[in-house]
């Protein structure tokens, strides 16, 4: 069990101490990564969820003005996440850059003539990891990705898209501990309670389309080793679900398969 996170009648509690401690491994984490590739910097893509709200805000409180956030609408994003952004940056004291891929996506996907709504989808993810790169190229910095340890569990994110980065400074934490921490490093309560959205499509939430809640998940992250606590609590279908998409997407948490070595 996570050392953040304890259980009382089935209840999150978090532990303040230990997630302080924590936050500090996570600073000294990238402090030591970003000086150890002779960068100067991070980038980080901010969608006005929590997820790029605590990178950002951790990022910083470590870089200061080094810490670049950029925003990168696709069509268009909603007035409540362009509030949600502009809560983060005054709460950081920040401007971040907006880089507005719209015409690209509209052209790549007039070229490819993709009928699958996922791979269409997943397009926009890829062409934010291009835009990043090339932003962080550009300042001599490495691309902070988002994703937190229930997305990475479950393979919630897009393969060469937002998983595509140098660091994963938040995927030891649940989502629950996300929300914890940000809070604690002071990201916007409006950004908190918000429903969590990946912004594939209008709508979308991730909750609905993964078929079981983030607090769910959290409790079956925090109690892998009790099958027993599992079954109490959990129903034998959003266990079934959950270790399914832990299967099928081992792939995106492998490194690029390769054949044996020629002999």
């Amino acid at each position: 069990m996570s050392k953040i996170t304890s259980y009382q009648n089935n209840k999150a509690i978090y532990n303040k101490e230990t997630a302080l401690k924590y936050l500090a491994t996570i600073e000294r984490f990238l402090k030591n990564k970003v000086a150890k590739a002779h960068a100067q910097g991070v980038v980080v893509g901010i969608s006005s969820g929590i997820d790029s709200s605590l990178v950002f805000a951790i990022a910083k409180r470590v870089f200061g003005a080094k810490a670049i956030g950029v925003v990168m609408p696709v069509i268009k994003m909603t007035q409540s996440d362009l509030n949600h952004i502009k809560e983060l940056e005054i709460a950081t004291n920040s401007k971040f850059m907006v880089k507005d891929l719209t015409k690209t996506f509209e052209s790549i996907t007039q070229e490819l003539q993709v009928s699958n709504p996922l791979a269409v989808a997943n397009i926009k993810p890829r062409l934010r990891m291009t835009t990043l790169y090339a932003i962080a190229q550009e300042n001599n910095s490495l691309v902070l990705g988002t994703d937190n340890a229930d997305e990475v569990f479950v393979g919630y994110f897009t393969k060469f898209g937002d998983g595509g980065a140098d660091l994963l400074p938040i995927s030891k934490l649940t989502k629950g501990e996300v929300a914890y921490l940000a809070s604690l490093v002071g990201v916007p309560e409006s950004i908190i309670k918000k429903d969590p959205s990946a912004g594939l499509w209008e709508g979308q939430t991730d909750e609905q389309e993964l078929g079981f809640s983030y607090a769910q998940l959290d409790f079956y992250l925090n109690h892998l080793n009790e099958p027993k606590k599992l079954k109490e609590v959990l129903s034998d279908k959003v266990i079934a679900k959950i270790e399914q998409l832990h299967k099928n997407s081992q792939h995106k948490r492998d490194r690029i398969y390769t054949p044996v070595n020629v002999k």
